[in-house]
């Protein structure tokens, strides 16, 4: 039948509100609306949810991952990635739901479902078995299970379509997949191992195994948390670039949203994963829930390079720098104006010498109207009274540098040498941490600034990072910073400030 339209069955339940009791017309309208209802859930994967799953909480990302679903159901979309943060109804959708709608329109097709365990992968077969059994689907749907059909995590339609679930690293020899479905392969076990080769495993698996159990036409839906850049997800899509191999659509969903708000407002407060930010590693926060792992592959400054400072006090410094590196303008693709303050202090090497190292003091990066940029730049320059005040001129640092002179500040201009880029600049500073001269507290922004680094140059924003490499050069070439390598020049000349 063909579907009615939205004005139709706002036009039919009005009628049925004026119509006398016990009026035989009450009840054909009930039967056609719900002959329609019925329609829309066989037609789209979304009503389907939603009559199945009375709790359902709708939020903006549903909506994509339904027209994903289906249009790998119709054979439009054969590749499809979803990456998205924990408790956002991965599962619930991809291993859940869509395979019970999926068998229900195509009854004769196979699915491979795994999961990182074998018992979650039948803890979900079961769940779409047990569906499939239910009143409202079989409304819905004509598809049955076979007689025989006992096992929670392998059954057969009675159309000849069949369901295997399997663990990451279980054998999948002679069964096909007509749809395979991969949900969170990696456990948050192994990601704590810290060793890459459990990636790397995964991988294995997946195209040794799974990938070759693809029917002619067939499509593969993985949905996961990201954990690195070495995860199924990141392997996939580098062997695929490197080989020209499948093309992939990937959606990615992080928790908060470029605008801050949140993905799911309607279940995820922000203050609820403003909290969890707070709590967790900067890593985990970036990787996990906003599907932006960083690598320490290529990183020119890692992490372990970092010395930190455990005392809850800061030591005291001879001279103290602010580096600002700023943006043109605030909007949700802009780059932030970052800011961070440094200090030289001397401390006792192996050869019982006092030696100068540097010390990150405050860290600081948002997105920001000039008059607001200003304003900051002040209070921050008020708060630390550095010896030197360094300002890039380039976007709104050029306005800056006028206005805060225009007021009695004094700083200096930054000007990159010609041919000086961000990675020059970064690999300048490199020795001094590799050196152990470079310190940072245990604390929540400190954090912020190693993971930055930490991803450099493959990261997304790398605003601290020129914030840093800007200060630190200034160091280095004022002498505070010196290496054996170095070459001598003219030294600053350095005042004992108290500031704190």
């Amino acid at each position: 039948m063909s579907l009615l339209t939205r004005e139709e069955v706002e036009k039919y339940i009005k009628l049925m509100e004026i119509l006398p009791a016990g009026s035989p017309d009450i009840e054909k309208i009930r039967q056609l609306l719900k002959a329609d209802k019925i329609e829309r859930c066989r037609d789209g994967f979304l009503p389907f949810v939603n009559h199945m799953w009375s709790a359902f909480i709708p939020g903006r990302h549903h909506k994509i991952m339904a027209d994903a679903f289906e249009r790998v159901a119709s054979g439009e979309l054969k590749r499809l990635i979803i990456n998205m943060p924990p408790r956002h109804t991965k599962s619930e959708f991809a291993s859940y739901l869509f395979p019970a709608w999926f068998l229900g329109k195509f009854p004769e097709k196979k699915i491979i479902q795994t999961a990182h365990t074998a018992e979650l992968a039948t803890g979900f077969g079961r769940k779409v078995r047990n569906l499939v059994n239910t009143p409202d689907y079989q409304e819905v749907f004509k598809t049955k299970l076979s007689t025989d059909s006992k096992a929670a995590g392998r059954w057969n339609t009675h159309a000849g379509g069949d369901y295997f679930a399997i663990g990451v690293g279980g054998a999948v020899t002679g069964k096909g997949a007509d749809v395979l479905i991969i949900d969170d392969p990696h456990s948050e076990q192994e990601a704590m191992q810290g060793n890459p080769e459990v990636y790397d495993r995964v991988y294995e698996w997946y195209s040794s195994g799974p990938r070759q159990r693809l029917q002619p036409g067939g499509a593969i839906i993985i949905v996961m948390t990201r954990w690195s850049k070495r995860d199924l997800t990141g392997q996939i899509l580098n062997n695929s670039l490197k080989r020209e191999g499948d093309e992939w659509e990937v959606i990615e969903f992080p928790a908060l949203l470029p605008s801050g708000n949140p993905l799911w407002e309607e279940f995820w407060s922000k203050r609820e994963l403003e909290a969890i930010k707070a709590e967790i590693p900067v890593s985990k926060w970036e990787a996990q829930y906003q599907q932006n792992p960083t690598s320490e592959e290529g990183a020119i400054i890692k992490r372990e390079m970092w010395k930190i400072w455990e005392h809850e006090q800061s030591p005291y410094c001879e001279y103290i720098i602010q580096s600002w590196d700023t943006a043109f303008e605030k909007n949700s693709r802009a780059d932030y104006s970052a800011c961070t303050t440094w200090g030289v202090f001397y401390k006792t090497n192996a050869d019982g010498r006092e030696v100068p190292n540097v010390i990150l003091l405050d860290a600081f990066k948002e997105r920001m109207e000039f008059p607001e940029l200003k304003r900051k730049a002040f209070d921050m320059y008020r708060e630390w009274n550095p010896d030197s005040l360094i300002i890039e001129k380039k976007a709104a640092g050029a306005p800056l540098i006028y206005e805060l002179r225009q007021i009695g500040i004094p700083l200096q201009e930054y000007t990159p040498n010609k041919g000086s880029d961000k990675i020059a600049r970064v690999n300048a500073i490199s020795d001094l941490f590799a050196s152990g001269f470079v310190w940072c507290p245990d604390t929540r922004w400190a954090e912020e600034v190693m993971e930055e680094c930490a991803s450099f140059p493959n990261g997304d924003h790398d605003d601290l990072v020129d914030s840093t490499s800007q200060a630190l050069l200034r160091f280095r070439q004022g002498g505070f910073i010196r290496l054996d390598s170095d070459e001598p020049d003219e030294p600053m000349f350095k005042r004992k400030t108290a500031y704190y």
